[in-house]
């Protein structure tokens, strides 16, 4: 009962804070992310990314996350797909009380854990919440939910994402094994897999500063495009052995939306022929009050391409009704330079994410619009609606 209670204690702080309920006038963003952040720390350009101390949190920062997605085949060859994600949120802005945290239960952070398993019209979901403890560098490890640098670890009670290099000296973010096991609506799942890194980070925008919106708005944004995944899922009561590709984002920000942003559709592709697109549409915040679009294009060797939104077209060509919304879940995809021309389509329509603040997330194919073949497969992500 106590944990319950804490549990529910803790959603209801992060239904306060991270979902503020503006003025009509003033719309705030997706969850709050456009809302004002003073007093917390600025993301913007010229400011490198450092590494591996960027792996770990930056509570200086009001949101942050840690972001997981794979597409996976089990021993049949059908596909699945699972997500693990890890969020932080700041309370209040650091240096606002007079007074530093002493105590474990002082701490300003909240965390909140999703998992996720889909395969054919399945997906099951689970959602978690922890608050965060202060305590000394050499005990962080001990509290309920948390991350640190190096060795990587991020963790919400026993879902882990966690380094597997064992060398001092070496990448901790070269191997990484992530596991969870959760309950949907009573049914049981879980997966525990094996990441190992086939090439580099990649970071996106303005070395590492990814512009959200024309006014500037926007977050540090880097990611992992190159794992190559296996392990076990489980499902049904089932152990299936899969393998496959996985995308890990890394992201953190005070202000990650413009006032007038209400959400995104993000897309993450592993290509065929070796390569990679990150690209996302956010609805409103561009010039005169157009969408904001941007992305990167990843080459084989891990050399990036910006795309901004004259690069890039994102047009929805079908929506289905889930969870009582029409979302789009055929997109027409184009790069001009590139000669790209795609049709990006859901697996399933039913992937949505009934958790906190709903969201849609699931795996797509991505098929060439001239010949009909198939040339990748990803994630989409589609907030706000």
């Amino acid at each position: 009962m106590t944990r319950r209670l804490l549990l529910l204690g803790t959603a209801i702080l992060v239904l306060a804070l991270l979902r503020p309920t503006p003025p009509a006038e003033t719309p705030q963003g997706f969850a709050g992310l456009g809302a004002e952040a003073e007093g917390y720390a600025d993301a913007g350009p010229g400011q490198p990314l450092r590494f591996p101390d960027d792996h770990g949190p930056h509570p200086d920062y009001r949101i942050e996350w840690w972001y997981l997605t794979a597409n996976l085949e089990d021993e049949q060859g059908e596909p699945l797909g699972i997500q693990w994600t890890l969020f932080r949120q700041a309370l209040a802005p650091p240096g606002e009380s007079a007074v530093e945290p002493t105590q474990p239960w002082q701490s300003r952070q909240l965390w909140m854990a999703h998992a996720a398993v889909s395969r054919g019209e399945r997906h099951l979901v689970e959602e978690r919440f922890a608050r965060g403890m202060t305590l000394p560098n050499t005990e962080s490890r001990r509290a309920q939910a948390g991350a640190v640098a190096e060795p990587f670890a991020a963790w919400l009670d026993d879902w882990h994402l966690s380094s597997r290099v064992v060398d001092p000296a070496g990448d901790t973010f070269e191997r990484l094994e992530v596991s969870a096991r959760g309950r949907d609506t009573g049914q049981p799942f879980g997966y525990r897999l094996t990441l190992t890194a086939e090439g580099p980070l990649v970071l996106h925008g303005e070395a590492g500063f990814s512009q959200k919106s024309a006014d500037g708005q926007g977050s540090f944004y880097y990611t992992q495009p190159f794992w190559r995944v296996s392990g076990e899922v489980e499902l049904d009561g089932e152990t299936h052995r899969v393998s496959g590709r996985g995308w890990l984002d890394r992201e953190w920000s005070s202000q990650l939306l413009g006032p007038t942003q209400h959400g995104w559709d993000w897309f993450s592709l592993h290509l065929d022929d070796g390569y990679k697109l990150m690209a996302f549409r956010l609805r409103g915040g561009g010039q005169e009050g157009g969408d904001y679009l941007s992305g990167s294009w990843i080459a084989p060797d891990g050399s990036l391409t910006p795309l901004s939104g004259d690069d890039l077209v994102l047009t929805p060509q079908e929506t289905s009704s889930v969870a009582g919304r029409e979302i789009p879940t055929r997109w027409q995809l184009q790069l001009p330079g590139q000669g790209l021309d795609l049709e990006v389509a859901a697996r399933h329509a039913e992937r949505w994410m009934d958790t906190a603040f709903a969201y849609w997330e699931g795996e797509v194919t991505a098929a060439d619009r001239n010949s009909g073949e198939q040339v990748g497969e990803g994630y989409l992500e589609m907030t706000g609606y």
